[in-house]
């Protein structure tokens, strides 16, 4: 209502500011503009101190939101779009990711699947804190018992889409800035190597058994070069250097949910590398070169011919392919053997490999050219699985040296005691 001053006033009589004003069911209405377009917001309370009306739901008071909005104006944040949803965030934040790998955008559309069957996916941005965030990878952990990696994958897309937000000025802090740990479980499998002596009677186990032996040459090549198994999917006849010894690792062959193969770079720039090979790496790949069977019709994959091994319907094989065998593989030895052999994948021998050029003193610069790591500090995190074994073998082998450069140079001095030195 107006009063004679012209001020408008509300049914208690309390002047209304510019912009406020009182609708015909009784609720408080402001509105303001943002880049010439008019907003608005409600509620049933002018002050804080206002009682809430019988059956209506908790909100803050109209004088609240006003001074929310100008806390927001002052800091030019973004008022018109921080009412967009996660899930709108998050698309908007995809469509600036241009270029990514098949694997990337796989991960992609697992992450969008899960927002939008959760109702965390349709809450406004501007309404997720901190806590809400955490709670909701949680959630996906131990009500929906998604594993550390898929958490972490959809933390992943998460954390940059909403630090997108704080950059574009519709938000002041980024809720999903915390560290992982501590918030979820890593219940994830660790891959640790296996020792030396279980590398020797696997793979001794693959060379007798009258299934498995034709696997041979590739266990024994993954075990003592390193490579990524899709760098070894993706390795052609041309690679091979039987004569220089070496292998030209440049690609690596993946599959599609559609079971379209594709050529793709290694991982990393690093990966790109031509690595040196013993000769009985190079014996290997001999063998499985002059064992190849001649294809009908030689497949081209991305430009790329003369790929190793080939399934029934002259199709390279994959990652899967050596996984599932690899997996049987252990199964029939663990169903011979009492003492068990520990889960062997790809991964597992090429984890295997790195320790054991670790242990065997192997300068990490050069370890870290031969494994493609593109930083040197995960190279360095396999010297960090050695224990006491590792450590007195270490020991015994510079005590060794320097007893020898003792007798060389004719050092006949000996260890001064408590007792002695007292003595003295």
């Amino acid at each position: 209502m107006a009063t004679k001053s012209g001020r408008r006033r509300d049914s208690k009589h309390r002047v209304l500011r510019n912009g406020e004003s009182v609708r015909a069911n009784g609720k408080y209405q402001f509105k303001y503009t943002v880049n010439g377009r008019p907003h608005f917001v409600y509620s049933w309370r002018l002050e804080p101190t206002d009682p809430l009306p019988a059956g209506k739901k908790p909100c803050l008071s109209l004088r609240e939101l006003e001074k929310q909005i100008g806390y927001d104006l002052d800091r030019q944040i973004d008022i018109g779009r921080k009412n967009m949803t996660v899930c709108e965030l998050v698309e908007r934040y995809l469509r600036t990711k241009t270029g990514v790998r098949p694997n990337t955008l796989q991960n992609y559309n697992f992450v969008r699947g899960i927002l939008e069957k959760k109702e965390f996916g349709s809450r406004a941005i501007s309404k997720v804190k901190t806590s809400d965030a955490k709670l909701f990878l949680i959630e996906l952990q131990q009500i929906d018992h998604r594993g550390y990696s898929s958490v972490k994958t959809v933390r992943g897309v998460l954390r940059p889409a909403f630090q997108m937000a704080v950059d574009d000025d519709i938000l002041l802090k980024n809720p999903f800035a915390f560290e992982l740990a501590g918030v979820v479980v890593n219940d994830s499998v660790t891959r640790e190597a296996i020792t030396r002596e279980q590398m020797r009677k696997f793979l001794k186990f693959v060379h007798d058994d009258n299934i498995y032996c034709k696997y041979y040459e590739v266990m024994y090549i993954l075990f003592h070069t390193g490579m990524r198994i899709s760098e070894f999917c993706g390795l052609t006849i041309r690679d091979i250097d039987l004569k220089n010894r070496t292998v030209n690792i440049e690609k690596q062959l993946q599959r599609k949910p559609d079971m379209t193969l594709y050529v793709e770079q290694t991982k990393t720039e690093a990966g790109r590398r031509v690595i040196p090979i013993t000769e009985e790496v190079a014996e290997c790949f001999r063998a499985i070169i002059e064992d190849r069977p001649a294809p009908k019709r030689e497949k081209m994959i991305d430009g790329y011919t003369g790929f190793l091994f080939l399934d029934k319907n002259d199709n390279p094989l994959v990652a899967m392919h050596w996984q599932h065998r690899m997996k049987s593989m252990v199964n029939k030895y663990n169903d011979i053997y009492r003492v068990q052999m520990p889960s062997i994948t790809p991964h597992v021998c090429r984890h295997t490999y790195c320790s054991n050029m670790a242990k065997s003193g192997m300068n990490p610069k050069t370890l870290q050219y031969l494994m493609g790591h593109s930083d040197i500090s995960v190279t360095l995190n396999v010297y960090t699985h050695v224990g006491l074994e590792d450590a007195t073998d270490e020991l015994k082998k510079m005590e060794t040296v320097e007893n020898a450069r003792k007798e060389m140079e004719g050092e006949k001095e000996k260890p001064v005691t408590q007792k002695m030195f007292r003595a003295i």
